[in-house]
């Protein structure tokens, strides 16, 4: 059985109060524990507070992006080295969002991945397709080109570590979320190809998650899905209840 996965992604939303206070609010809530790995992603300048917060406690946290370099003359970049030193263990990569606005390309997302693994970070890494090419019936051929280029060059050991986000660009922010089975059959997809790139026993380990409009209303829909193991939650968790009511709707 793969163990659930929820990662919160606050993109650019909270101060550094504002963050280390919703992070105290989930806290409590999920206070008596859950069998569920849960991350929260604030945005970087609320890292160290949000990390302090989590002090032992189960939940994990994670960065919205990084750089493929340690250190060098990047302005306005960030170190995974600096992710690490901030107890830091999960960083999304590939977000659609970076592609969209910051010109993030399938090579790049690759070099980032690897270096994820290098400093011992576990990448969330996300892929999915535009309306327009759902409508154009390439939705397997673009996942597939995303799935492959972001794994190029990573070994079946580190890629059993590895979390998949599929993440229709159609669904983030809009308020469409795709339908279960319409999910389902992507994640399918996407755990074939891994069995055909690694191997079966590989495919199996690695979850992959659903990210897209994620609420509390389909949460249960979405994880009783064979091959959905968890979710990447955007504007819903920024709000203390309904994150956790999905972490709680996500155990089956």
């Amino acid at each position: 059985m793969r163990k659930p996965i929820v990662a919160g992604n606050w993109k650019m939303n909270k101060t550094e109060d504002e963050a280390v206070q919703l992070t105290e609010d989930i806290k409590v809530m999920l206070k008596e524990g859950i069998n569920a790995d849960v991350i929260l992603c604030p945005p970087f300048t609320a890292l160290s507070a949000v990390s302090h917060s989590l002090r032992n406690t189960r939940i994990e946290l994670g960065a919205q992006n990084m750089y493929w370099e340690e250190k060098g003359a990047y302005t306005g970049e960030i170190s995974p080295q600096f992710l690490v030193n901030l107890n830091c263990n999960y960083v999304i990569i590939g977000h659609s969002e970076r592609r969209k606005y910051f010109g993030e390309t399938n090579e790049t997302i690759n070099k980032k991945v690897r270096t994820a693994f290098k400093f011992n970070l576990i990448p969330i890494v996300c892929v999915g397709e535009t309306i327009e090419e759902r409508e154009k019936g390439v939705t397997e051929k673009v996942v597939e080109t995303h799935v492959k280029m972001a794994l190029k060059d990573i070994d079946e050991k580190s890629c059993r570590r590895v979390v998949i986000a599929y993440e229709p660009v159609w669904a983030i922010g809009t308020g469409k979320t795709a339908t279960p089975q319409l999910a389902e059959d992507v994640h399918r997809f996407i755990r074939t190809l891994l069995s055909e790139l690694y191997s079966k026993d590989t495919a199996e380990v690695v979850r992959i998650q659903y990210g897209g409009s994620v609420k509390p209303e389909n949460a249960r829909d979405l994880m009783e899905m064979d091959d959905i193991d968890g979710s990447l939650v955007g504007g819903a968790s920024l709000d203390t209840s309904s994150f956790v009511k999905i972490i709680q709707e996500s155990i089956l």
